[in-house]
């Protein structure tokens, strides 16, 4: 099993380009959601992480503010090799490393943060040992006063809409089968009527099958 998932992680970096193989190169990721709207004073994390197919050394990175078209650097360092826990040089204030390298995290955490904190953060990535391929990402955080409540009113009126019309229907058919139910029952009932009504008809006739008693035939003198 091992070997398989091994050959699947193989075959997920390499691409075909030209008709030649080749591995892809140094990816930087701020996850599927690069956005965050935060509370004015609390505290956040801006997520980042690397990937290389064939690994890294002396992988230099590092996160930089836009403070209105200018790039401001908030952390750097240099890691190693993998699994080797960077020493990181931070520029800013209330901001905190907390990647750690824990799976190729290289997270940063941002406390109490206020309205100038807001904007767009770039995580960037250079890796040697892909000939310097670089890689960066951005995550974009939003600082306001209060969270906004989100309106599930139309939510709500749709999934009643739906309830009611299921309901409804399971309604109908609840009463459909009951009609043909009592249908069924009454056209039993009407079969056993003919076949009684049947049976006395023939009895009073003196036909075949009835209990009546033949006269004998008077015999001559």
């Amino acid at each position: 099993m091992w070997l398989f998932k091994l050959f699947l992680r193989a075959i997920s970096c390499l691409t075909l380009e030209v008709g030649v193989w080749s591995a892809q190169a140094l990816e930087m990721s701020v996850g599927k959601i690069p956005y965050l709207e935060a509370v004015n004073g609390s505290t956040v994390v801006l997520p980042c992480t690397y990937f290389s197919c064939i690994g890294i050394q002396n992988l230099y990175f590092n996160w930089q503010f836009n403070d209105n078209g200018t790039m401001q650097k908030v952390c750097e360092s240099v890691i190693p090799s993998e699994g080797v826990v960077p020493k990181v040089s931070i520029f800013r204030d209330r901001v905190e490393f907390v990647g750690k390298n824990h799976e190729n995290n290289i997270s940063i955490l941002l406390w109490n943060i206020t309205f100038e904190d807001g904007g767009l953060y770039t995580c960037f990535g250079r890796n040697p040992k892909e000939k310097d391929k670089n890689h960066s990402a951005i995550f974009h955080l939003i600082v306001v006063d209060e969270l906004r409540v989100v309106d599930n009113s139309l939510t709500i009126m749709i999934a009643s809409a739906v309830g009611g019309a299921i309901a409804l229907l399971m309604g109908f058919m609840l009463l459909k089968n009951f009609t043909l139910f009592v249908l069924s029952k009454m056209e039993e009932k009407n079969k056993e009527c003919l076949v009684s009504s049947s049976g006395i008809d023939n009895t009073e006739n003196g036909l075949s099958g009835s209990k009546a008693e033949s006269k004998a035939t008077p015999k001559k003198k």
